[in-house]
């Protein structure tokens, strides 16, 4: 900021901005790789931002520092390769406004004279872009061999294993389920604006306000452009880029962190040339206030909720408040320390242990076993989702409620009548802790386990009894039911839980299973339809939707459900044989069946970027 505005006001309103920025501030304490990264952008920005400035008699200091920037953000994460065409972006851009002042500088001299103008060698777009071609190939190159040496796996294979990498970091093969507007989406499908959104809504509004000021009170001055382009660029393009190639993204924002501190840099400038723009003297002074007075309630934020600063929503979220229940909250998992301490400073045996110890399960066992590390002999850390807890054996339970269904978190059962402690963030539980009184939910399930059914029952109901909102207790009858085949008490049950949790996954499909069995087809595909808004992954929903399509003649619809299984890649060996019955009841030979269905998976193979398995399969249908 110092650097393009000679301003050291402007530098220390980017200072603030940034230090109240909760989400960056809250990172900062734990995330080594992304605030890594983007301190390694930040500065490959900066040195290319001198040595254009210095450039053509850039001093040697700059280009090492260049050098070690561009090598430094690889190192960390290997996108920072995309510093190189930075550097080559703005050098051109730098190259074409010199081209555009030689053009203007001869337009000047000559006048309506034609007369002959000899620009200096030094100032020739020729020269310039000899010499900024040298330099830029020789500080991308000793960068990338900087970064292969630093990078035992791109030693082996220098060029292979970086595109490798590249390609993974780009395109995270994984995808994780996520709390968005309400909703739990699948990270490789979220919504086009999920990024943008999640910046906007959790990032201060002072931050917001000064990126929007600078461009109208100073950034498009004609002395400022050139820098006003590299900072807006290097927030705006890669968060396009991720828009733009559907990216698969999660946890917020912090894939693109990096972005955040170009725009800092924006917003402080913006301040301060709001400042500067403006000539009465208690004007400007209020102006300078203005910022700190705007971050007052990120400051709130920050001191009401250490170590939590990361959990931090803007006024246009309406506050953490606001945004409960509709987005992430502690994706990290911060809350876990906080909730093993409490345990092991409060918790008492009850009685009800199976062994000498206190058994302590959660859905994040990772952390929560560190924090017990030291206290092994009074307590065992153990596993349990949070929809299944009722059927593992604890004494506490630790859960953070990343993971839990929107409806659930804003239903009045949450948190659970046996939640003895909150981690709470402005007054919204981020994690409970839960005390187990009675273990007829394990019991009962131990009983269900051995087809005892009639115990089962007992136990179970009398789990319900004292706590209503228990869903595995309740999925647990459903399916007892079903087993005994008495479908209309299961189906009391099955409105009891989607009462509690419309959405809830397990107990539509017990639903969809309930009108197939009353023989109710429409009201079947109604709620395979449904479920798959819930989960487009879920293959039963497309299973039973393509069955009760075969089952009806229509094999063309029977067909549809089986390749959306095959574009969202839930192939197996049950769709395979589904869909060879389907083409030959069509009217297709064996060999001709096989040949149409290999052709199919190549193609879907190759969309998902599944080379090796679109070569295959397209080798086969050849062979056919």
């Amino acid at each position: 900021t110092l650097r393009i505005s000679g301003s050291r006001r402007a530098a220390v309103f980017a200072a603030l901005l940034l230090f109240l920025s909760p989400r960056f501030l809250g990172h900062s304490f734990n995330n080594i790789k992304d605030v890594s990264f983007a301190t390694a952008m930040i500065m490959g920005v900066y040195y290319i931002t001198v040595f254009l400035q210095e450039f053509p008699k850039v001093r040697r200091s700059t280009m090492i520092m260049l050098t070690i920037s561009i090598a430094f953000a690889m190192a960390v994460r290997i996108p920072g390769i995309l510093l190189i065409p930075y550097f080559a972006l703005f050098g051109l851009v730098y190259l074409f406004r010199q081209y555009q002042e030689n053009r203007l500088q001869k337009k000047n001299i000559q006048g309506k004279k034609k007369i002959r103008v000899n620009i200096p060698k030094e100032q020739t777009i020729s020269y310039l872009f000899g010499k900024m071609l040298k330099y830029g190939l020789g500080i991308s190159i000793a960068a990338y061999v900087l970064m292969v040496l630093m990078w035992p796996y791109a030693i082996e294979g220098p060029i292979a294993h970086v595109k490798e990498a590249f390609t993974g970091m780009s395109q995270f093969a994984t995808g994780i389920r996520q709390n968005f507007e309400g909703s739990m989406l699948w990270s490789d499908a979220l919504p086009w604006y999920y990024t943008p959104k999640y910046i906007l809504l959790t990032i201060p509004i002072a931050v917001i306000l000064g990126v929007l000021i600078y461009p109208f009170v100073g950034g498009l001055k004609k002395e400022n452009r050139f820098t006003t382009f590299i900072v807006y660029f290097s927030f705006i393009f890669p968060v396009f880029w991720i828009v733009y190639t559907n990216a698969n993204v999660y946890g917020g924002w912090r894939h693109s962190l990096f972005v955040y501190l170009p725009i800092v840099v924006a917003a402080g400038l913006g301040f301060n040339a709001l400042v500067e723009f403006v000539k009465n003297k208690y004007v400007k002074i209020t102006l300078t206030i203005l910022p700190f007075i705007i971050l007052l309630l990120p400051l709130t934020h920050v001191i009401k909720n250490h170590p939590y600063e990361y959990v931090y929503f803007n006024e246009m979220a309406g506050g953490v408040k606001g945004a409960y229940g509709d987005y992430e909250l502690d994706y990290y998992y911060h809350s876990t320390r906080e909730a093993s301490e409490w345990i092991i400073a409060n918790a008492e045996k009850s009685g009800l242990q199976t062994g000498n110890k206190i058994i302590v399960s959660t859905w994040q066992p990772a952390s929560v076993s560190y924090y017990f590390r030291k206290d092994t002999n009074r307590f065992q850390v153990g596993f349990a989702r949070w929809y299944e807890r009722g059927n593992s054996d604890w004494d506490y339970a630790i859960f953070v409620i990343t993971g839990i269904t929107p409806d659930l978190q804003k239903s009045k059962y949450f948190p659970p009548k046996n939640t003895i402690h909150t981690i709470n963030v402005d007054g919204k539980p981020i994690c409970l802790i839960l005390k187990r009184t009675d273990k007829s939910d394990l019991i009962g399930n131990d009983f269900k386990e051995k087809k005892e059914y009639d115990s089962a029952l007992v136990y179970l109901n009398k789990a319900l009894a004292l706590e209503p909102a228990n869903e595995a207790a309740i999925l647990n009858i459903i399916e007892i039911y079903f087993s005994i085949n008495q479908l209309e008490k299961a189906k009391i049950h099955i409105d009891k839980l989607l009462a509690l949790e419309p959405r809830n996954e397990a107990g539509n499909l017990f639903l969809m299973n309930y009108y197939i069995y009353k023989n109710q087809a429409d009201k079947a595909l109604q709620i395979c339809d449904f479920i798959k808004t819930i989960n487009f992954k879920n293959p039963q929903a497309y299973l039973m939707a393509s069955n009760i399509y075969m089952s009806s003649g229509n094999l063309r619809a029977a067909e549809t459900e089986l390749l959306s299984l095959i574009d969202i890649g839930r192939v197996d060996d049950q769709v395979v044989q589904l869909l060879l019955k389907i083409y030959q009841s069509q009217g297709l030979n064996e060999r001709t069946s096989y040949k149409k269905l290999y052709q199919i998976l190549a193609e879907s193979f190759k969309k998902q970027g599944q080379e090796d398995l679109f070569y295959e399969y397209q080798q086969a249908a050849e062979r056919m």
